[in-house]
């Protein structure tokens, strides 16, 4: 039996092509893609990629469009905090020397 990659993970199907920084960026959308993220309806860590941007939550059962690797987006927080009427960006504290 052959010997499974260890550091490259998903992106060993790309043996040495595409260069390092391609590989490893692949590498770790593809890791956060497959994971369970949490349902927006129900809260459960249950959603899962039906296909492009499509998602849905094995518990509940709850269909939504989000993000073609991850179910929300940079610009989709925004717009939903946009909406709900709350400061776009976050406060970034100042360190003090």
């Amino acid at each position: 039996m052959s010997k499974r990659t260890k550091k490259v993970g998903t992106s060993g199907r790309f043996a040495e092509r595409y260069g390092v920084k391609s590989r490893t960026m692949i590498r770790e959308v593809e890791s956060q893609q497959r994971l369970r993220h949490a349902c927006p309806r129900c809260g459960k860590k249950a959603v899962q990629r039906t296909s492009t941007s499509i998602w849905e939550c094995k518990k509940c059962g709850n269909i939504f469009a989000g993000g073609a690797y991850m179910p929300t987006t940079p610009s989709g927080v925004t717009a939903e905090r946009i909406l709900k009427g709350l400061p776009v960006e976050l406060p970034v504290e100042e360190e003090s020397k």
